[in-house]
């Protein structure tokens, strides 16, 4: 189904689900919902996240139920929720299925990485805890954020080829090609994809990522940390042999907050557009 499509499907069903009463006890699946509770004032309502809720540092309080791909139906049922909030991906299939079994609501967000995407996620999470007016003024909020975001980006001269690394280090680099959220993330800062061509997180030969020639390389701060930094990453085979490696041109950002789609998006965006364009640095 189309990214488009899907995303109408998924904040319909959101938004369209059976009514239930106000959750009290609420199981995010999900970083960025878990962000956009904490701004609508919901917070109080969580009970426990999964791993990928790192922000606000307030919710390292809150206990885990593991990664939102690896789950137990066992762990999540534990702390008896009367609401999850889950991305499409969540599972796996079994432990999803087994805690739907439970009579436990599931509630899957829109997953598209535009900026009228996010806005979408923002509604359907406040349309879930009954909080649509608060729901209304973030999405307004970020919308107009992102408007101030790609004034800037506009301002731009440069269009750098970027390369983004999911991983590396064991066995070949996972790159993100078309169709992801670091494609997107690239897009929006203005700068073009160096493996765009293939679609989803793929594994790049040492040939590809010379070829790619990059001007940038772009990971996550905990994939950077456990390579030793970008000093050590920019030195490590194939990644000497480009642009971006010989420069020392190695871009790393908290993983939610360059990929979690959520209320700091724009910021983000900002953040990526002032690393790989030079002219756009903050004074």
């Amino acid at each position: 189904m189309p990214r488009r499509l899907l995303a109408a499907a998924l904040i319909l069903s959101a938004l369209a689900a059976p009514a239930m009463a106000e959750p009290g006890r609420i199981v995010s699946l999900d970083g960025s919902a878990t962000e956009i509770l904490y701004r609508l004032g919901k917070e109080t309502d969580l009970v426990a996240t999964d791993l990928t809720s790192t922000y606000p540092p307030a919710v390292f309080a809150l206990p885990k139920v593991g990664y939102v791909r690896a789950l137990t139906a066992e762990g999540v049922i534990a702390f008896s929720p009367d609401l999850i909030i889950a991305p499409p991906d969540a599972g796996p299939a079994n432990a999803i299925a087994q805690i739907e079994s439970a009579g436990i609501p599931i509630r899957t967000l829109p997953d598209d990485p535009r900026p009228d995407g996010i806005a979408e996620k923002i509604r359907a999470v406040a349309a879930l805890v009954d909080a649509e007016a608060a729901g209304d003024a973030l999405a307004a909020e970020v919308t107009a954020a992102f408007a101030e975001t790609f004034a800037t980006v506009g301002r731009a001269t440069s269009r750098p080829r970027v390369l983004f690394l999911l991983d590396l280090g064991k066995g070949a680099p996972l790159a993100g090609g078309d169709r992801t959220s670091a494609d997107a993330m690239i897009a929006m800062a203005g700068g073009i994809n160096a493996v765009s061509g293939v679609t989803g997180f793929r594994p790049v030969s040492t040939e590809a990522i010379v070829a790619a020639a990059p001007d940038y390389i772009v990971l996550m701060d905990h994939v950077a940390e456990r390579l030793g930094g970008p000093a050590a990453i920019a030195a490590l085979a194939p990644l000497d042999q480009t642009p971006a490696g010989r420069n020392g041109d190695i871009v790393v950002m908290d993983g939610l907050f360059l990929l979690g789609f959520g209320p700091r998006t724009p910021a983000a965006v900002l953040e990526l557009a002032r690393h790989i364009h030079p002219e756009l640095a903050a004074p």
